[in-house]
Protein backbone atom coordinates (compact mmCIF):
# COMPACT_ATOMS: atom_id res chain seq x y z
CA UNK A 1 0.00 0.00 0.00
CA UNK A 2 1.02 3.60 -0.62
CA UNK A 3 0.80 6.45 1.77
CA UNK A 4 -1.44 9.12 0.67
CA UNK A 5 1.62 11.95 1.65
CA UNK A 6 3.37 10.81 -1.43
CA UNK A 7 0.94 11.91 -4.11
CA UNK A 8 2.21 15.21 -5.15
CA UNK A 9 -1.22 16.47 -5.20
CA UNK A 10 -1.52 15.66 -1.26
CA UNK A 11 -1.36 19.05 0.69
CA UNK A 12 -2.28 17.59 4.31
CA UNK A 13 -4.61 15.49 5.77
CA UNK A 14 -6.16 16.06 9.64
CA UNK A 15 -8.09 13.63 12.06
CA UNK A 16 -10.29 15.79 13.94
CA UNK A 17 -10.50 15.14 18.17
CA UNK A 18 -13.76 16.66 18.64
CA UNK A 19 -11.87 18.84 21.09
CA UNK A 20 -11.07 21.43 18.58
CA UNK A 21 -8.17 19.99 18.22
CA UNK A 22 -6.61 17.46 15.28
CA UNK A 23 -3.43 15.47 14.55
CA UNK A 24 -1.72 14.94 11.00
CA UNK A 25 -2.52 11.54 8.91
CA UNK A 26 0.15 9.05 9.70
CA UNK A 27 -1.44 6.20 8.64
CA UNK A 28 0.21 3.96 5.91
CA UNK A 29 -2.79 2.46 4.32
CA UNK A 30 -4.26 3.85 1.34
CA UNK A 31 -7.69 4.02 2.57
CA UNK A 32 -7.02 6.37 5.75
CA UNK A 33 -9.73 7.49 7.63
CA UNK A 34 -9.02 10.89 7.91
CA UNK A 35 -11.71 14.24 8.66
CA UNK A 36 -10.21 16.62 6.31
CA UNK A 37 -8.13 15.73 3.35
CA UNK A 38 -6.59 19.53 1.54
CA UNK A 39 -5.21 18.52 -1.60
CA UNK A 40 -4.12 20.65 -4.82
CA UNK A 41 -6.04 20.47 -8.13
CA UNK A 42 -3.44 21.67 -10.85
CA UNK A 43 -1.72 18.62 -10.41
CA UNK A 44 -2.10 15.58 -12.56
CA UNK A 45 -2.98 13.03 -10.35
CA UNK A 46 -5.40 15.03 -8.23
CA UNK A 47 -8.45 13.70 -10.27
CA UNK A 48 -7.11 9.88 -9.49
CA UNK A 49 -6.55 10.42 -6.42
CA UNK A 50 -10.25 11.79 -5.64
CA UNK A 51 -11.31 9.13 -7.32
CA UNK A 52 -9.50 6.31 -4.97
CA UNK A 53 -11.22 8.60 -2.18
CA UNK A 54 -14.58 7.02 -3.47
CA UNK A 55 -15.94 10.38 -5.18
CA UNK A 56 -18.65 10.31 -7.46
CA UNK A 57 -17.44 10.67 -10.80
CA UNK A 58 -19.24 14.23 -11.82
CA UNK A 59 -18.14 15.03 -8.33
CA UNK A 60 -14.61 14.95 -8.90
CA UNK A 61 -15.01 16.38 -12.51
CA UNK A 62 -16.25 19.38 -10.93
CA UNK A 63 -13.57 19.78 -7.96
CA UNK A 64 -10.48 19.72 -11.14
CA UNK A 65 -12.37 21.85 -13.72
CA UNK A 66 -10.14 24.65 -14.34
CA UNK A 67 -12.78 27.16 -14.03
CA UNK A 68 -16.12 27.39 -11.65
CA UNK A 69 -18.13 29.81 -10.77
CA UNK A 70 -19.11 29.77 -6.73
CA UNK A 71 -22.13 27.19 -6.41
CA UNK A 72 -23.68 24.81 -3.82
CA UNK A 73 -25.12 21.42 -5.30
CA UNK A 74 -26.59 19.32 -2.37
CA UNK A 75 -26.39 15.53 -2.99
CA UNK A 76 -27.49 12.29 -1.03
CA UNK A 77 -24.07 11.38 -0.70
CA UNK A 78 -22.35 15.08 0.34
CA UNK A 79 -22.47 18.37 -0.48
CA UNK A 80 -20.71 20.61 -2.92
CA UNK A 81 -19.85 24.21 -1.89
CA UNK A 82 -17.14 25.69 -4.59
CA UNK A 83 -16.40 29.47 -3.23
CA UNK A 84 -14.23 32.23 -4.27
CA UNK A 85 -11.81 34.15 -1.86
CA UNK A 86 -9.59 37.45 -2.16
CA UNK A 87 -5.94 36.27 -2.99
CA UNK A 88 -3.55 37.27 -0.53
CA UNK A 89 -0.18 35.21 -2.51
CA UNK A 90 2.51 37.22 -2.75
CA UNK A 91 2.79 38.99 -6.15
CA UNK A 92 -0.84 38.30 -6.58
CA UNK A 93 -3.72 40.73 -7.55
CA UNK A 94 -6.44 40.89 -3.99
CA UNK A 95 -9.46 40.76 -6.92
CA UNK A 96 -7.91 38.16 -8.78
CA UNK A 97 -9.59 35.59 -6.69
CA UNK A 98 -8.73 32.05 -5.52
CA UNK A 99 -11.15 29.55 -5.69
CA UNK A 100 -11.56 26.81 -3.74
CA UNK A 101 -14.06 23.51 -4.02
CA UNK A 102 -15.04 22.22 -0.63
CA UNK A 103 -16.89 18.17 -0.84
CA UNK A 104 -18.55 17.69 2.60
CA UNK A 105 -19.86 14.17 4.10
CA UNK A 106 -20.99 13.56 7.26
CA UNK A 107 -17.75 12.76 8.41
CA UNK A 108 -15.68 13.70 6.07
CA UNK A 109 -14.05 17.16 4.30
CA UNK A 110 -12.27 17.26 1.19
CA UNK A 111 -11.18 21.18 0.02
CA UNK A 112 -9.45 21.46 -3.23
CA UNK A 113 -7.82 24.33 -4.60
CA UNK A 114 -4.55 25.55 -6.70
CA UNK A 115 -2.96 27.67 -5.38
CA UNK A 116 -2.50 28.80 -1.25
CA UNK A 117 -5.63 29.73 0.51
CA UNK A 118 -4.93 31.93 4.05
CA UNK A 119 -8.31 30.75 5.25
CA UNK A 120 -7.50 27.19 4.74
CA UNK A 121 -3.92 27.91 6.33
CA UNK A 122 -5.77 29.57 9.61
CA UNK A 123 -8.52 27.24 10.09
CA UNK A 124 -5.60 24.07 10.42
CA UNK A 125 -3.23 26.51 12.32
CA UNK A 126 -6.22 26.29 14.92
CA UNK A 127 -6.93 22.96 14.84
CA UNK A 128 -3.01 22.92 15.43
CA UNK A 129 -3.33 24.86 18.70
CA UNK A 130 -5.92 22.96 20.12
CA UNK A 131 -8.51 25.84 19.32
CA UNK A 132 -10.33 24.98 16.59
CA UNK A 133 -13.24 23.38 14.97
CA UNK A 134 -14.53 20.38 16.44
CA UNK A 135 -16.67 18.60 13.69
CA UNK A 136 -16.04 18.82 9.69
CA UNK A 137 -19.29 20.88 9.79
CA UNK A 138 -17.39 22.69 11.70
CA UNK A 139 -14.13 22.98 9.26
CA UNK A 140 -16.55 24.28 6.56
CA UNK A 141 -17.74 27.27 8.57
CA UNK A 142 -14.49 28.11 9.66
CA UNK A 143 -13.43 28.23 6.42
CA UNK A 144 -16.66 30.17 4.82
CA UNK A 145 -16.30 32.71 7.71
CA UNK A 146 -12.74 33.11 7.34
CA UNK A 147 -13.80 33.91 3.46
CA UNK A 148 -15.60 36.34 4.44
CA UNK A 149 -13.16 38.42 7.04
CA UNK A 150 -11.08 38.75 4.20
CA UNK A 151 -13.65 40.00 1.95
CA UNK A 152 -14.85 42.60 4.34
CA UNK A 153 -11.30 43.97 4.89
CA UNK A 154 -10.72 44.11 1.21
CA UNK A 155 -13.78 46.17 1.08
CA UNK A 156 -12.74 48.16 3.70
CA UNK A 157 -9.25 48.84 2.14
CA UNK A 158 -11.44 50.25 -1.38
CA UNK A 159 -13.26 52.90 0.81
CA UNK A 160 -10.19 54.12 2.39
CA UNK A 161 -8.73 54.11 -1.27
CA UNK A 162 -11.47 55.69 -2.64
CA UNK A 163 -11.69 58.18 -0.22
CA UNK A 164 -8.42 59.41 -0.31
CA UNK A 165 -8.40 59.85 -4.38
CA UNK A 166 -11.98 62.09 -3.70
CA UNK A 167 -9.47 64.38 -1.28
CA UNK A 168 -7.00 64.32 -4.12
CA UNK A 169 -9.63 65.15 -6.79
CA UNK A 170 -10.47 67.88 -5.05
CA UNK A 171 -7.06 69.39 -4.72
CA UNK A 172 -5.58 68.76 -8.49
CA UNK A 173 -7.33 66.20 -10.85
CA UNK A 174 -5.07 64.70 -13.08
CA UNK A 175 -4.38 62.10 -15.68
CA UNK A 176 -2.79 59.77 -12.44
CA UNK A 177 -5.61 59.89 -10.80
CA UNK A 178 -7.86 58.89 -13.34
CA UNK A 179 -5.90 55.64 -13.67
CA UNK A 180 -6.35 54.96 -9.95
CA UNK A 181 -10.22 55.53 -10.46
CA UNK A 182 -9.96 53.04 -13.18
CA UNK A 183 -7.69 50.72 -11.38
CA UNK A 184 -10.13 50.44 -8.39
CA UNK A 185 -13.48 50.24 -11.15
CA UNK A 186 -11.50 47.05 -12.53
CA UNK A 187 -10.88 45.95 -8.41
CA UNK A 188 -14.99 46.00 -7.54
CA UNK A 189 -16.28 44.54 -11.25
CA UNK A 190 -13.98 41.66 -10.65
CA UNK A 191 -14.83 41.05 -7.42
CA UNK A 192 -18.50 41.87 -8.06
CA UNK A 193 -18.62 39.36 -10.58
CA UNK A 194 -17.66 36.43 -8.34
CA UNK A 195 -19.64 38.03 -4.77
CA UNK A 196 -23.23 37.42 -6.75
CA UNK A 197 -23.34 33.48 -7.24
CA UNK A 198 -21.40 33.23 -4.12
CA UNK A 199 -24.03 34.91 -2.43
CA UNK A 200 -26.64 32.27 -4.04
CA UNK A 201 -24.18 29.51 -2.70
CA UNK A 202 -24.39 30.45 0.77
CA UNK A 203 -28.12 30.94 0.78
CA UNK A 204 -28.39 27.11 -0.94
CA UNK A 205 -26.11 26.28 1.82
CA UNK A 206 -28.44 28.03 4.59
CA UNK A 207 -31.58 26.48 3.33
CA UNK A 208 -29.50 23.17 2.85
CA UNK A 209 -27.85 23.64 6.49
CA UNK A 210 -31.44 24.60 8.29
CA UNK A 211 -32.73 20.84 7.82
CA UNK A 212 -29.64 19.01 7.95
CA UNK A 213 -27.47 20.76 11.27
CA UNK A 214 -27.70 21.97 13.98
CA UNK A 215 -29.75 25.75 14.42
CA UNK A 216 -26.23 27.56 15.82
CA UNK A 217 -24.36 26.16 12.45
CA UNK A 218 -27.36 27.18 10.04
CA UNK A 219 -27.65 30.62 11.97
CA UNK A 220 -24.42 30.99 11.26
CA UNK A 221 -24.24 30.35 7.76
CA UNK A 222 -27.10 32.05 7.21
CA UNK A 223 -25.13 35.44 8.89
CA UNK A 224 -22.05 35.04 6.17
CA UNK A 225 -24.70 35.29 3.32
CA UNK A 226 -26.55 38.00 4.71
CA UNK A 227 -22.62 39.56 4.82
CA UNK A 228 -21.93 38.62 1.40
CA UNK A 229 -25.00 40.55 0.55
CA UNK A 230 -23.98 43.52 2.16
CA UNK A 231 -20.68 43.40 0.62
CA UNK A 232 -22.28 43.41 -2.44
CA UNK A 233 -24.31 46.62 -1.72
CA UNK A 234 -21.20 48.16 -0.88
CA UNK A 235 -19.20 47.21 -4.03
CA UNK A 236 -22.49 48.67 -6.08
CA UNK A 237 -22.13 51.77 -3.67
CA UNK A 238 -18.40 52.09 -4.59
CA UNK A 239 -18.84 51.65 -7.77
CA UNK A 240 -21.22 54.32 -8.44
CA UNK A 241 -19.08 56.66 -6.52
CA UNK A 242 -16.41 55.69 -8.79
CA UNK A 243 -18.34 56.70 -11.62
CA UNK A 244 -19.22 59.88 -10.21
CA UNK A 245 -15.97 60.36 -9.16
CA UNK A 246 -14.70 59.80 -12.36
CA UNK A 247 -17.26 61.98 -14.07
CA UNK A 248 -15.89 65.06 -11.57
CA UNK A 249 -12.49 64.17 -12.72
CA UNK A 250 -13.11 64.45 -16.72
CA UNK A 251 -15.26 67.43 -16.28
CA UNK A 252 -12.56 69.46 -13.60
CA UNK A 253 -9.95 68.71 -16.22
CA UNK A 254 -12.23 70.11 -18.91
CA UNK A 255 -12.96 73.02 -16.96
CA UNK A 256 -8.85 73.61 -16.81
CA UNK A 257 -8.48 73.10 -20.19
CA UNK A 258 -11.45 75.31 -21.13
CA UNK A 259 -9.81 78.20 -18.79
CA UNK A 260 -6.32 77.72 -20.32
CA UNK A 261 -7.59 77.65 -24.01
CA UNK A 262 -10.10 80.99 -22.83
CA UNK A 263 -6.94 82.94 -21.66
CA UNK A 264 -4.72 82.10 -24.58
CA UNK A 265 -7.75 83.73 -27.07
CA UNK A 266 -8.34 86.15 -25.01
CA UNK A 267 -4.40 86.85 -25.62
CA UNK A 268 -4.62 86.50 -29.08
CA UNK A 269 -7.77 88.87 -29.26
CA UNK A 270 -5.78 91.96 -27.09
CA UNK A 271 -3.09 91.78 -29.35
CA UNK A 272 -4.62 91.24 -32.89
CA UNK A 273 -4.69 94.45 -33.68
CA UNK A 274 -0.94 95.31 -32.62
CA UNK A 275 -0.50 92.07 -34.62
CA UNK A 276 -2.46 93.76 -37.53
CA UNK A 277 -0.64 96.77 -37.92
CA UNK A 278 2.71 95.48 -37.36
CA UNK A 279 2.58 92.72 -40.07
CA UNK A 280 1.04 95.47 -42.48
CA UNK A 281 3.69 98.26 -41.71
CA UNK A 282 6.31 95.51 -41.47
CA UNK A 283 5.88 94.81 -45.30
CA UNK A 284 9.10 95.80 -47.38
CA UNK A 285 7.29 97.04 -50.36
CA UNK A 286 7.41 100.82 -51.88
CA UNK A 287 4.83 102.99 -51.17
CA UNK A 288 4.54 102.55 -47.37
CA UNK A 289 3.57 105.99 -45.35
CA UNK A 290 5.88 107.68 -42.97
CA UNK A 291 9.33 105.70 -43.69
CA UNK A 292 10.54 109.51 -44.49
CA UNK A 293 9.09 110.32 -41.33
CA UNK A 294 11.18 110.63 -37.83
CA UNK A 295 7.82 110.96 -36.13
CA UNK A 296 6.49 107.75 -37.94
CA UNK A 297 7.42 105.27 -35.20
CA UNK A 298 5.99 107.24 -32.56
CA UNK A 299 2.52 107.69 -34.09
CA UNK A 300 2.09 104.16 -35.43
CA UNK A 301 3.00 102.94 -31.68
CA UNK A 302 0.49 105.43 -29.88
CA UNK A 303 -1.91 104.24 -32.33
CA UNK A 304 -1.06 100.46 -31.37
CA UNK A 305 -2.06 101.41 -28.09
CA UNK A 306 -4.55 103.23 -28.08
CA UNK A 307 -6.67 100.32 -30.08
CA UNK A 308 -5.21 97.82 -27.65
CA UNK A 309 -6.56 99.91 -25.23
CA UNK A 310 -10.20 100.12 -26.83
CA UNK A 311 -10.14 96.10 -27.63
CA UNK A 312 -9.26 95.79 -23.81
CA UNK A 313 -12.52 98.64 -22.61
CA UNK A 314 -14.75 96.42 -24.84
CA UNK A 315 -13.78 92.96 -23.39
CA UNK A 316 -14.88 94.81 -20.12
CA UNK A 317 -17.71 96.34 -21.53
CA UNK A 318 -18.75 92.58 -22.46
CA UNK A 319 -17.70 90.89 -19.70
CA UNK A 320 -15.39 88.41 -20.92
CA UNK A 321 -12.86 89.13 -18.64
Amino acid sequence: MTTIQKDPCYVFGLVLDGEGGAREVVETVETVDANWLHIDYSIDSAEQWLQSRGLDEWVVSTLVRSDTRPRTVVTKTGVLIVLRAINLNPHSDPEDMVSLRIWLEADRIITVRQRRLFSVQDTKLELEQGMGATSVRDVMISIVEKIGDRISAFVDELEEQLEGIEELVEADPNAKIRSEISNNRRKVASVRRFLAPQRDALENLYRHAATSMEIAEANVLREQADRIVRYIEDLDLLRERLLVLQEETMNRMMEQQNSRMYALSIVAVIFLPITFVSGLFGMNVAGLPGTENPQAFGIVSVGMLAVTGLVFVLLMIKRWL
